[in-house]
């Protein structure tokens, strides 16, 4: 049976890494946690002279570089003077060049949030009027390419990592102590240590890059690494690595020291460990807390410690789900994984969903702020598809619950039987000492002439006789260990859990990396604040959601009518992606129809000017009412959608 199972176990992991892979590889670029609310000179604007200075304004602090803001004139040449500085709260500016022409100009920006994501963009702005340019702002994303996915991969691997080793090393203090001298548990924990290890080296190595240029060749640079140890993130990590020495003493003792030890001397040391332990896995918890996402934002001072105690949670669940699958496929038969240990590992999973449950709660309204981010933002799509497996998991494992209950009862009766055997065993045993003590006077002259010559060999048969038998009696006690209906439940259930639980640590790793909801709204309140004062103005801007149902085919078409009034007016389209950046389509027509007078549509195909950007000049409409304006965006040969609003002109 085991050779039956353990190519479906090797079968499986495949099947989840590959999915893992997938989760990863389609996450794209990282979307930032620091959302730009407004800029001066808004974009799109035109602006009847040069500016002195640009200004941006983030939902939260930013750190900056000497050149995170750059202006661009139409020809790509640099018109920005100065380094970018901080004006007061999340407002960062940049000093311009006096007697600037009048044309397009590109903003383009590459910082790095408090919660230490990066976050890049560009937008235009027009002097007098605008103009062709040479500026491509295409895919101004940070955090992706091939560095993006290394960066990526590496804090997959650091949370996996740190839920094995704190999962793993809780699961044997904790519910199976018999488990420290059991060398897959060893291996297990230490592959922990190992991974959780390299990949904050690793992160420490590609930070740089990640939030920087994002070449690869820029990984070993030491100049980046010097920079990045003075940023919150790097002295997180170097905190991190401190942490994992204290913890390689722990192990030490832990599957060293321990074993070595009378009851008296382990009851002492268990609670040593335990209590260093704690502290050990709480310290690397709060790597990730003082660093990320709970670092900022809303009552940062109650979200951290919440973090801690969530990510210890998440450790406990899924760290311990682990050992217990190892347990159960590779403890060895001298030491099963008794019924016991079992259920005591039920009790700290039971705890440990409890206290997901109530952090979950508190940091779900902490990052979405409204329901309509659950369904509205990306943040809140991912996090549904969190509750989701969550709810998955807590029924697989009532399952697993339901087999413990009934291996623990077989478990008592094989204990049962086993002690009526070892009793008709003794009895026999002694039968045969009396036999064996009674022909030994009338055997013992002839054994002693012959005794000196066939020592040698007669005990190296014996010992060789018994190793043959210790053989069969471990093969036999592990084929009627395997073939208990209960335990082989029990190992499909954990091991579907530990299915679904590399999924979900996938989509949590994506969820970390994505800008919250309630970060997302406020871009947006910002956005349309900005429209109702350009509408307040005199000018007319309208967003409007299309779906062409093709590749990149979701997105808003942005109309910024100025004066919006009869008669010659000046049209600004825009094309942007559902996070606000924006990207060129192959084509973009408007039509307006005063249905009311029976006029139109007529049909205004603007000029591209830069990316994601489109204007036409000397609009005419002819009289005010209630328009009708249509926009056609078309995102391949085939896909094109119309999306329409009325909007009062005159």
């Amino acid at each position: 049976m085991t050779s039956t199972i353990a190519p479906r176990v090797r079968t499986l992991v495949l099947l989840l890494l590959a999915a893992t892979g997938l989760l990863l590889a389609g996450a794209g670029p990282v979307s930032a946690h620091a959302a730009l609310t407004g800029s001066d000179p808004r974009q799109g604007a035109v602006v009847d002279k040069a500016p002195q200075q640009v200004s941006l304004t983030f939902s939260e602090k930013v750190a900056l570089a000497d050149d995170s803001l750059r202006v661009l004139d139409p020809k790509g040449k640099r018109v920005d003077r100065g380094d970018p500085a901080g004006t007061g709260g999340t407002t960062y500016s940049v000093k311009l060049h006096s007697g600037l022409p009048d044309g397009t100009y590109t903003v383009t920006y590459q910082v790095v949030s408090e919660d230490s994501h990066p976050v890049a963009g560009a937008y235009t702005f027009s002097i007098g009027a605008p103009s062709k340019t040479s500026v491509s702002v295409d895919d101004q994303a940070a955090g992706g390419g091939v560095v993006g996915v290394l960066y990526g991969f590496g804090r997959y691997v650091s949370y996996a990592g740190f839920i094995v080793l704190v999962g793993g090393a809780a699961f044997v203090l904790g519910c199976w102590r018999g488990g420290t001298a059991v060398r897959s548990m060893q291996r297990l924990v230490v592959s922990g240590w190992l991974a959780l290890t390299a990949a904050t080296l690793g992160l420490l190595l590609v930070r740089g890059s990640y939030t920087g240029s994002g070449k690869v060749g820029d990984i070993f640079d030491l100049d980046l690494l010097g920079q990045v140890l003075q940023t919150k993130t790097g002295a997180a990590l170097v905190s991190r690595l401190l942490l994992l020495a204290a913890a390689a003493l722990f192990i030490a003792v832990l599957f060293g020291a321990y074993d070595k030890r009378d009851d008296e001397e382990k009851r002492d040391l268990t609670f040593g460990l335990a209590i260093g332990g704690s502290v050990v896995a709480a310290g690397l918890a709060a790597s990730w807390a003082m660093s990320e996402h709970a670092s900022t934002g809303l009552q940062a001072g109650l979200a951290m410690p919440v973090d801690v105690l969530h990510l210890l949670a998440v450790a406990g669940w899924l760290g311990g789900l682990t050992a217990l699958l190892v347990a159960l496929y590779r403890a060895p038969v001298e030491t099963p994984v008794d019924g016991a240990a079992v259920r005591r590992f039920s009790r700290l999973a039971f705890g440990s969903v409890l206290t997901l449950v109530v952090t979950g709660v508190y940091q779900s309204w902490r990052q979405l702020g409204s329901w309509s981010a659950f369904t509205g933002t990306r943040y809140g799509q991912l996090l549904l598809v969190k509750i989701g497996l969550v709810v998955l998991l807590v029924g697989i494992a009532w399952i697993s619950r339901r087999w413990t209950a009934r291996l623990a009862e077989s478990g008592a009766a094989v204990s049962a039987e086993a002690a009526e055997e070892g009793e008709n065993e003794a009895d026999a045993d002694a039968d045969v000492e009396k036999e064996r003590v009674t022909s030994g006077a009338v055997t013992s002259a002839a054994t002693t002439e012959s005794g000196a010559a066939d020592t040698g060999a007669g005990s190296e048969r014996a010992a060789q006789l018994a190793r043959q038998r210790a053989a069969v009696d471990t093969a036999r006690r592990k084929r009627e260990r395997d073939a208990d209906p209960n335990r082989f439940g029990l190992r499909r259930s954990v091991l579907a859990e530990a299915g679904v639980a590399v999924v979900l640590l996938a989509v949590t790793t994506m969820l970390t990396s994505t800008e919250p909801g309630r970060t997302e709204e406020q871009a947006a309140a910002a956005s349309s604040s900005a429209t109702t004062e350009a509408n307040a103005a005199g000018a007319l801007t309208l967003d409007m959601s299309f779906d062409t149902g093709g590749e990149d085919g979701k997105g808003v078409v942005r109309i910024d009518l100025d004066p919006a009034r009869s008669g010659a007016n000046e049209m600004h389209v825009y094309v942007l992606r559902p996070n606000g950046r924006a990207f060129d389509i192959p084509e973009v027509k408007v039509a307006f129809t005063l249905e009311a007078q029976d006029i139109g549509p007529l049909p205004v195909v603007p000029d591209h000017v830069s990316t994601g950007h489109w204007s036409a000049s000397g609009v005419q409409i002819p009289m005010a009412g209630d328009w009708k304006i249509a926009v056609t965006v078309r995102t391949s040969d085939i896909d094109q959608a119309t999306v329409s609003k009325n909007a009062q002109i005159g």
